[in-house]
């Protein structure tokens, strides 16, 4: 498998909270989630990566690339879709597009126009007219219209209905078959990634406790079991008792 996103030894340091040796790397046509509770660190990992917060320590390779010795050549290959975003929410999309393709030498207005009707997309409407869902679809559409090949998602389905979260999730198991990239998908709603994650990540104040395939990743949890579970453990009762552990040796 051709491995799109390498990390190694990332580090950031601020007063209270430090990113520690966060390793891992993601292979094309695979979805990786990152889970960690909300402060663990997987916003900070995400902005690091791509250069938006400047790590103090280690490395980013992307697509066989020195990612900061390459930055804009490789953020032809990026998409980003950060949950919550409302940029420009009174502009047109037709006016968000205009702009943002100009940034693309790979952009492709035909794909451009297949997502938008694959998604329903009218391009007269603002922004801020859109749903939460549809938010995420526009900005998955400028993605894809420059044909990323490694789409990094901050939080994407938070805030979602369950029905416009399943959605979203079957398109990404699409995307990563259709369209020959790799996902990079973090989230604290981990029933999400149950159900369509390859590799899971996991962040715990601020370094990876657990990195691999889904299977090795649940395999290496296996002493959280207690005799009164059945199967396979979820990634909640992974986290919950994980986190839970730290509590009680806390109260204790």
């Amino acid at each position: 498998m051709d491995t799109v996103l390498k990390v190694e030894e990332l580090g950031k340091c601020y007063p209270g909270f430090a990113l520690e040796n966060v390793t891992f790397s993601l292979q094309r046509n695979r979805i990786m989630g990152l889970i960690g509770k909300n402060g663990a660190g997987k916003s900070t990992t995400l902005k690091c990566i791509l250069n938006m917060v400047h790590p103090e320590k280690g490395s980013v390779t992307m697509f066989g690339k020195d990612f900061f010795q390459n930055e804009k050549a490789c953020k032809e290959r990026v998409g980003v879709v950060f949950g919550g975003v409302d940029f420009y929410p009174l502009k047109k999309l037709s006016s968000i597009t205009a702009v943002t393709k100009r940034f693309y030498e790979k952009w492709d207005s035909i794909q451009y126009e297949r997502y938008l009707k694959l998604f329903s997309l009218d391009e007269n409407k603002r922004f801020k007219e859109l749903s939460n869902g549809m938010k995420v679809k526009y900005l998955l559409t400028l993605a894809l219209s420059h044909h990323a090949r490694l789409l990094i998602l901050d939080e994407p389905t938070s805030g979602l209905d369950p029905v416009s979260r399943d959605e979203l999730l079957h398109i990404f198991r699409k995307i990563v078959s259709s369209e020959d990239c790799a996902i990079l998908f973090s989230t604290h709603i981990t029933s999400d990634l149950d159900r369509c994650a390859d590799d899971i990540t996991y962040i715990k104040d601020g370094k990876v406790l657990e990195s691999g395939d889904k299977n090795a990743f649940f395999q290496s949890f296996v002493h959280l079991k207690t005799p009164e579970d059945q199967g396979v453990l979820t990634l909640e009762d992974i986290m919950l008792r994980t986190e839970r552990g730290d509590w009680d040796e806390t109260a204790g």
